[in-house]
């Protein structure tokens, strides 16, 4: 029965740690096909998510950007000792953003953001060999950001603002590798939280040493993501009381790590312009899961994440009046350590290659889009915590070699009057 509960408060920790594990880095086509970069770059209102700073900058009085992406990712598993493998089946994510920008008077713009740096789908075969720690897992948390940019001087600016964040999940895994009910389907339980809101902050600064060259710096605070009163919805249960499962409700808390980004940008001449980001994103703040159930039970199931890096480079080249073109790559260090290594988060060290265009289709509207192909690392891990840092957990190692891509293309528009 212990072992039982334990798979039970298992459930729970997978699920929300894909929030933590897994970054979707689409906030901005024209910043995407730079590589992601943007800290230093003042092109659009894609400023309002890589630094308000920025916003004050832009020479239009109204400055407006939205867009959407398709991410079509594609996670493929094997354990060559037992010969077993595995495949996702993932739809296509959607992650999307709005960014506004007003020019108050020459010292002073107020902005909005919105946006999804948290959101995509992972499915797994029915019954696949991992069915006892994930068979499905859907996320979407929208940020929303009220904005201000102030200029100290003509070299010197800074902005920001609070952070609402609403977010949902829903996750689906058998209880263990062989439960059945008398029909012999097999015993599992979906848990569902939505409505969960919590507040945070960002805030940077831009500075321009001389004309061609400016530097950036923006910071995002940590976020702790409180789910209060979800609800665990079990299903194929046999009665016996050696299973005594029941539709309940839980409590747990996820961090979302503070993230530091440090960049420039660099005017070469008329047509050339190059950026650099630096990201340090603060995982080592996630170390477990504490998931509090309506019965009573507390657990705390063993993360152990880790610092982790990301070092972006993009170009952007002005071909014509009507097009520019952009290019970029990144690497994107994995904050997830082996022995902790979970399939409802495949994620390991990654390459990005980006590149994309802009099309001014008149002096006010610019249709902007961009491509990215994302190479995983393939890894061999394993989920299986060290006892003597984590003596309470307990629980069977599962793991394998983890083969890992990703496809996204967006669109946009970039709208100033």
């Amino acid at each position: 029965m212990r072992k039982f509960l334990f798979l039970m408060v298992f459930v729970l920790a997978g699920t929300i740690t894909y929030a933590g594990g897994y970054r979707v880095s689409v906030q901005g086509q024209r910043a995407l096909a730079m590589g992601h970069t943007g800290v230093a770059v003042v092109n659009s209102a894609e400023l309002g998510f890589f630094n308000p700073a920025g916003l004050v900058y832009l020479e239009d009085r109204l400055t407006v950007s939205a867009g959407v992406s398709g991410v079509f990712s594609d996670v493929a598993w094997q354990n060559e000792e037992y010969g077993e493998t595995a495949r996702t089946e993932n739809p296509a994510g959607t992650p999307f953003y709005f960014y506004a920008s007003y020019k108050v008077n020459d010292w002073l713009s107020a902005g909005l953001s919105v946006y999804t740096p948290y959101g995509s789908t992972v499915e797994w075969p029915e019954d696949w060999a991992g069915s006892h720690l994930v068979n499905s897992i859907k996320l979407q948390a929208i940020y929303v950001q009220p904005l201000a940019s102030i200029k100290i001087s003509e070299k010197l600016s800074i902005g920001g603002g609070p952070i609402f964040v609403t977010g949902s999940v829903n996750f689906n895994r058998n209880l263990d590798r062989t439960l059945t009910d008398i029909d012999g389907n097999r015993a599992n339980v979906t848990i569902d939280a939505s409505g969960v809101n919590e507040w945070g902050w960002s805030a940077g600064a831009m500075y321009t040493p001389w004309e061609d060259l400016r530097i950036g710096v923006n910071y995002r605070s940590e976020i702790i993501m409180n789910a209060e009163g979800g609800d665990a919805d079990f299903e194929n249960i046999p009665n016996t009381p050696m299973a005594p499962f029941s539709d309940t409700a839980f409590d747990a808390q996820l961090p979302l790590p503070a993230e530091l980004t440090i960049g420039a940008s660099y005017q070469l001449n008329e047509q050339w312009l190059f950026a650099f980001d630096f990201n340090r994103n603060y995982w080592g703040v996630y170390e477990a899961l504490d998931i509090q159930f309506a019965n009573g039970v507390l657990s705390e199931n063993p993360r152990n994440y880790e610092d982790a890096n990301i070092w972006r480079f993009g170009a952007e080249y002005k071909a014509t009046e009507r097009f520019v073109l952009r290019a970029g790559y990144y690497y994107d260090e994995s904050p997830v350590l082996n022995n902790y290594f979970a399939p409802e988060t495949p994620r390991n060290d990654s390459q990005g290659f980006t590149a994309g265009l802009s099309l001014n289709v008149t002096s006010n509207l610019a249709l902007d889009a961009s491509f990215a192909y994302i190479r995983f690392n393939e890894v061999d891990a394993t989920y299986n915590p060290d006892k003597d840092l984590f003596p309470a957990y307990e629980g069977t190692p599962f793991g394998g070699t983890y083969k890992s891509s990703a496809f996204i293309a967006g669109l946009g528009v970039t709208y100033k009057l």
